[in-house]
């Protein structure tokens, strides 16, 4: 499994438009990256200040809450499509739109701290399940919003996905570690 999860995925593994977060993990074991996310996001977000959980760059973006809420959610999708295709279900699955699941999400009305405990949780499941598969089922395929994309780049669309958030907390919203 080893090889497999340390070699970045091809590009016909995932649709194009992916490649921006791909291209944002570094090489190495994918799953020794999402640990180390793990820890980073985990101690950045224990140092933002009540005042900030609230705070929007700009009118009309997210908070820092919703865009942690929404890091959970596409995490738990794009952990279920790769259990899907690993586990060899061949079903299409359908896209989803962040745009209506961080309202819904409630987020605001949480607490920063509450939503930071959900992603560790979410981040722990997706680890776990990435660690029980082997090589055969990081090479599956299956096709979700309408494109083929294989479990191992599900794994690195993950971790790239927080990369690009992470970086937008740190640009954005000026949170530091």
């Amino acid at each position: 499994m080893e090889t497999t999860t340390a070699s970045r995925p091809a590009s016909t593994e995932y649709p194009p438009y992916f490649s921006n977060y791909i291209d944002l993990v570094p090489d190495g074991a994918i799953v020794e990256t999402l640990r180390d996310q793990l820890r980073e996001t985990s101690a950045l977000l224990a140092r933002v200040p009540a005042t900030a959980e609230e705070h929007r760059y700009e009118e009309g973006k997210w908070s820092v809450k919703e865009v942690l809420g929404h890091l959970c959610d596409a995490e738990r999708i794009f952990s279920y499509r790769a259990l899907r295709f690993g586990r060899g279900d061949g079903t299409p699955l359908a896209g989803f739109d962040s745009g209506s699941y961080v309202p819904a999400g409630g987020f605001g009305s949480r607490t920063l701290r509450s939503i930071a405990d959900e992603f560790r949780a979410v981040r722990e499941a997706t680890i776990r399940l990435f660690e029980g598969m082997d090589g055969a089922a990081l090479l599956r395929t299956g096709e979700a919003s309408g494109t083929g994309v294989s479990v191992r780049a599900l794994a690195w669309i993950i971790a790239g996905h927080e990369r690009h958030h992470v970086a937008i907390l740190r640009e954005r919203y000026g949170l530091r570690a």
